[in-house]
C-alpha cells in the first residue's frame, strides 16, 4: 500500500514539473487589435504519439484491441480520428470564445482577415488505471497567415498543454485529450489578449 502511494505521488509530482508554456517565436501579434473575426485550422502533421510516430501507436491499438475482441480495434480508430472534429477543436474553440468574450473576437471561416493554424506535434494520451494515472498534454506548433498575401505575421509554440481532472473520472483516452485542447484553447486566448495588447470591449 505505501509503495503505491508513493508511486502514485511520485508520478504526479513528475507530472507537475512540467508546466504549460505559450511562446511566440517569431512575428508580432500586435496586428490583430480591433480584428473581431478570426479563422482557425487545425493539423496534425507529423504527430508523435507518446514514443511512437502517429501510424506505429495506430496500428498497435488497433491489433491490440482486436486481439481482445473482433472490431473493437477498428472501432478505436473511427473514435481516433473522429475525436478530432466531434471533441478536441470543439473544445479548445468553446474555451477560447469563452475568454475572448471580452474583446468580442469570434472563430468564424467568414470574413476573417487572418488564419490562425495550429498543428499538434505531440499527443501524450495518458492513462488511469484508478490507483495511478497520468495527465494527457499536448504540443502544438502555429502560424498565424494573412489569408491575403498568405504570408505569416507570427508563429507561435504552445508547450505541454495538459488538464487535471480532480474527480479521477477521466479514463476515457478521448475525453483526457479533449480536456487538454481546452487547457490550451483558454491559455492561448489569454496569451493573444497580453501579448496583442488587446482591448476589451
Amino acid at each position: 500500500m505505501k509503495k503505491t502511494l508513493f508511486l502514485t505521488v511520485l508520478c504526479l509530482l513528475s507530472i507537475g514539473l512540467h508546466a504549460q508554456s505559450i511562446v511566440l517565436t517569431s512575428g508580432s501579434l500586435e496586428a490583430l487589435q480591433g480584428e473581431k473575426i478570426v479563422k482557425f485550422e487545425f493539423t496534425y502533421d507529423d504527430m508523435l504519439v507518446g514514443k511512437m510516430t502517429e501510424q506505429e501507436y495506430i496500428n498497435k491499438k488497433i491489433s491490440d484491441y482486436n486481439k481482445k475482441e473482433a472490431g473493437r480495434g477498428d472501432k478505436w480508430h473511427e473514435n481516433w480520428i473522429g475525436d478530432r472534429k466531434g471533441r478536441f477543436e470543439p473544445q479548445f474553440i468553446e474555451l477560447f470564445h469563452k475568454y475572448m468574450e471580452d474583446y468580442e473576437i469570434v472563430v468564424d471561416d467568414e470574413g476573417a482577415k487572418y488564419l490562425f493554424v495550429f498543428n499538434t506535434d505531440f499527443t501524450e494520451p495518458g492513462f488511469n488505471v484508478g490507483v495511478m494515472r497520468r495527465n494527457a498534454a499536448i504540443d502544438i506548433s502555429g502560424a498565424i497567415i494573412d489569408i491575403a498575401t498568405g504570408e505569416p505575421i507570427a508563429k507561435f509554440k504552445i508547450k505541454n498543454a495538459s488538464a487535471n481532472n480532480f474527480m479521477g473520472t477521466d479514463f476515457d483516452t478521448g475525453f483526457r485529450i479533449q480536456e487538454t485542447y481546452g487547457k490550451a484553447g483558454r491559455e492561448f486566448a489569454k496569451f493573444l489578449a497580453k501579448k496583442g495588447k488587446l482591448k476589451k470591449s
